[in-house]
């Protein structure tokens, strides 16, 4: 399959949880479509690694540790790499998700607080410190990483997960409101199960099998599958688009 040819070329991109699944796919072609990339996230064996590989090949990229749950480790990370880059082009919030399918009366106080700071409050932290950037700059893009689960419930899901997704879109939708006069566009997609390693990880095989039966084309998403829509948000060709989200689940919900 042909890939469509994005320019990033003279661009910064920060992108979170850039450790594994989108994230580092995300990295990785934007990178390869020119960009400097930013890659943050608490995993440093992979990120790191992920960051290398690409400078491997001839690209620019960095790798960042950051807890994007902690509003002290956020403002100094975005005030570092505006400091090393006079600015920020690209937000791609991608951490995220969950690593274990518990019903509401199973989850724990502890789990719901973690997965929805994981999911939600790091948003909110990143997208906050990054507004000031980019009212400054009167430009920039943010793509947020949604889920099929915060549109609609097919399956059994983890709770806080989903109710954070929901939230994911609802605050892409505000952010978009807020930074619009300043030549900023917010968007979101909400892929459908994607086979992401934590994906493998949480769900059997018979699972993905049995969703991947359920859309239109037969299969589950694969990370190239979601990359695309990422970089589209980021490029000129969608400067007019903002405060939506876009479903990328191959037919199984249509709205």
């Amino acid at each position: 399959m042909n890939k469509t040819n994005f320019d990033f070329t003279g661009q910064v991109a920060v992108v979170t949880g850039a450790a594994q699944g989108i994230g580092k796919g995300s990295s990785e072609e934007f990178a390869r479509a020119g960009a400097k990339v930013y890659l943050l996230d608490i995993n440093d064996d992979l990120g790191g690694k992920n960051a290398s590989t690409i400078r491997e090949e001839g690209f620019q990229a960095e790798y960042l540790h950051c807890d994007l749950t902690s509003s002290k480790e956020v403002n100094s990370t975005f005030e570092k790499i505006e400091s090393n880059e006079k600015k920020i082009d690209i937000l791609v919030n991608s951490a995220g998700g969950f690593t274990k399918q518990l019903s509401t009366q199973e989850t724990p106080e502890e789990e719901w607080d973690a997965v929805i700071d994981r999911n939600l409050k790091s948003l909110f932290l990143t997208g906050k410190a990054i507004t000031p950037i980019f009212k400054k700059q009167k430009s920039g893009r943010i793509i947020n990483l949604g889920s099929m689960s915060g549109l609609t419930t097919l399956n059994y899901s983890s709770p806080p997960y989903s109710a954070a997704k929901a939230g994911v879109h609802c605050l892409t939708r505000v952010l978009a409101y807020e930074l619009g006069e300043f030549g900023v566009c917010v968007n979101a997609i909400a892929p459908g199960t994607t086979a992401t390693e934590r994906v493998i990880a949480v769900r059997t095989d018979e699972e993905r099998k049995k969703i991947g039966e359920s859309t239109l084309i037969g299969r589950i998403g694969e990370v190239e599958d979601m990359v695309g829509w990422v970089l589209f948000l980021a490029a000129p060709e969608s400067s007019y688009l903002t405060g939506q989200t876009i479903a990328v689940n191959a037919g199984r919900l249509m709205a």
